[in-house]
């Protein structure tokens, strides 16, 4: 029987760690190992076209999935490329393993050939970056590796030679216990007591949720009942808490609508669940604070806190709610629900105004369209800017949905490569990428990924010829916009090209039909939409110094428009105000 090499045990290792996919660009260093997962059949080579998009694809199938995923790099540029999409992936607590094969062991130190030193370049972006400089170190490095990315919901890089990757393995390998998923987290009664007197000694509660609150919407939903407090949510919380909530007053930030901050802001106690909101502008900072959190780095570094508690938040909130006593008031719970419905009632005309027939067309008008044509358990991948703003105040969340994107990180063209990695996952469920124009362009070699794998990926694509968003920071900022226009192609044309179905729209009467026909096609897809370049709405009183950046700096105005079905989402809710 022939000697497994190191190579094959690094495979066998990933496969029973759960991965099913290594994303990746073939090349020398990298050889060994990718010629191992040719010949297991348990896990399969992911062709992408840049390795930034293999690390944006692992992260998605990992956010998804829940699961460790990896990817891996050639040496020196190869696994640089990677650094994009891992960057995010950590950010966006996705448990990633990056392999980041290296020159040949002999040669490290002597400015080789494509010589980086990745163990020191991935630090930043990830919990664990080691380098493997023997046969007899790789199992255990690996272990470790693993045991980082998983407990600590993020990635780890390992570097290995791909001279090292060809060697025999050691005499009788040992099998290392791995971790595979992460336990629950309970807080200490001294919190527990703290926090029940503190709702005790409060009249008007606000809970503000984030992407923590996944898996416990109902342990959320029976707290805001008992203490008769509105819930708001930061954006990765919307698709967690916002569904089937009668006590919702929306979103608080930038991209916010609603009566969120209104909440956050007059209330005697804010209850932070789940969130690592990174915007301290639109916090409070005249009113007892409390976080939860699983990540106790977390706690305390957005804002001033009386209370901090490190647990789950679903685990958190079954120890709290039984002994919370039951509060009557309903109060300020009716009154931010009525100022919730006012002020999405102020903005929808924005989108219903002649929408139908305005041309260009109205990027509003898309995402509400596409909002009701997706299937209700439909995965939206993402693109930051503009697309980021009508998946906020279009998209509906149900439970089933799923909504990606680079939403702490903020990078350009991850929603395609995000795609990638969601369909692989589930060649059944529908995967749409909501894609700006500077976005795709940026990484539009993997829509060739997804006609090569066959995988029946929607492109919806907000064309407007524009980088929308660093436009408006532009404008907001007292400058001209300069370098944000873009002299695009037929980007349908393109598509056809490389082999795909696509349609261009630029009439609104025509967006149903072909919305539905794109979403209704087999196989991979796209949908061209020429929007309208000046659908930036400003509201009439923001200041220079209210946004830096992706974020307001100060004060409560966000951008004004339209918020979708969320109206009567709205006007549901003030059926649970009791009638004077």
């Amino acid at each position: 029987m022939a000697k497994q090499t190191v190579a094959e045990q690094f495979v066998d290792t990933l496969v029973r760690s759960g991965v099913e996919r290594l994303y990746g660009v073939v090349g020398d260093s990298l050889n060994p190992v990718v010629d191992a997962i040719r010949r297991n059949p348990a896990i399969d080579w992911i062709q992408v076209r840049h390795e930034e998009a293999a690390a944006f694809a692992a992260g998605a199938e990992a956010q998804l999935s829940g699961k460790l995923t990896a990817c891996a790099g050639s040496c020196g540029p190869g696994n640089l490329h990677l650094i994009n999409g891992l960057f995010d992936a950590h950010r966006s607590m996705a448990p990633v393993l990056a392999l980041a094969s290296h020159i040949p062991s002999s040669e490290i130190g002597t400015r080789f050939f494509q010589e980086t030193h990745p163990d020191r370049l991935f630090v930043e972006c990830s919990h664990y970056s080691e380098l493997i400089s023997s046969e007899q170190q790789m199992p255990r490095v690996l272990q470790t590796a693993v045991q980082h990315a998983v407990g600590q919901q993020g990635v780890s890089v390992v570097a290995l030679p791909g001279d090292l990757a060809s060697q025999p393995a050691p005499e009788a390998p040992v099998e290392h216990a791995l971790v595979t998923s992460r336990p629950t987290v309970r807080p200490g009664d001294v919190e527990i007591d703290a926090l029940v007197r503190m709702i005790d000694e409060s009249e008007k509660i606000t809970l503000f949720c984030g992407a923590g609150t996944a898996g416990a919407h109902a342990e959320v939903m029976e707290f805001a009942e008992r203490i008769k407090s509105p819930v708001g949510h930061a954006l990765r919380g919307k698709e967690w808490i916002q569904y089937d909530n009668p006590y919702d007053v929306g979103m608080s930030g930038l991209l916010g609508y609603g009566a969120a901050y209104e909440a956050t802001h007059e209330c005697d106690l804010l209850i932070l669940l789940g969130t690592d909101f990174p915007y301290n502008a639109f916090l409070p900072k005249d009113c007892k604070i409390v976080q939860v959190d699983v990540r106790p780095e977390h706690l305390g570094r957005r804002t001033q806190l009386d209370l901090a508690v490190w647990g789950d938040v679903r685990e958190t909130l079954r120890c709290l709610t039984p002994r919370v006593p039951v509060k009557t008031n309903r109060r300020f719970l009716d009154r931010m629900l009525k100022k919730h419905a006012e002020a999405l009632e102020g903005v929808v005309s924005a989108y219903t105004r002649k929408v139908d027939k305005h041309t260009p067309i109205h990027p509003e008008y898309v995402a509400s369209l596409l909002d009701e044509e997706a299937a209700d358990d439909a995965v939206f991948t993402v693109d930051t800017g503009m697309c980021n703003v009508w998946a906020a105040r279009y998209i509906t969340p149900n439970g089933r949905r799923r909504v990606i994107g680079s939403f702490s990180h903020g990078s350009m063209a991850n929603a395609v490569p995000q795609a990638v990695g969601a369909q692989l996952l589930d060649r059944n469920r529908q995967v749409i990428s909501m894609s700006g124009d500077g976005g795709f362009a940026m990484l539009m070699g993997e829509f060739l990924t997804l006609v090569q794998y066959d995988l029946p990926v929607k492109v919806v694509l907000f064309n407007n010829s524009s980088l929308g968003m660093v436009e408006l920071e532009m404008m907001v900022d007292g400058m001209p916009a300069y370098g944000t226009n873009n002299r695009n192609p037929d980007f349908a044309a393109l598509a056809q090209a490389a082999g795909a179905y696509a349609v261009r729209v630029e009439k609104p009467k025509h967006l149903r039909g072909a919305l539905k026909d794109v979403l209704g096609h087999k196989g991979p897809a796209l949908i061209d939409v020429v929007t309208d370049p000046h659908a930036l709405s400003l509201p009439p009183k923001i200041t220079r110094e209210q946004v830096s950046g992706f974020a307001l700096s100060a004060g409560k105005t966000v951008l004004d428009g339209g918020v979708g079905r969320m109206v009567q989402m709205a006007r549901s809710n003030l059926r649970n105000v009791p009638r004077p």
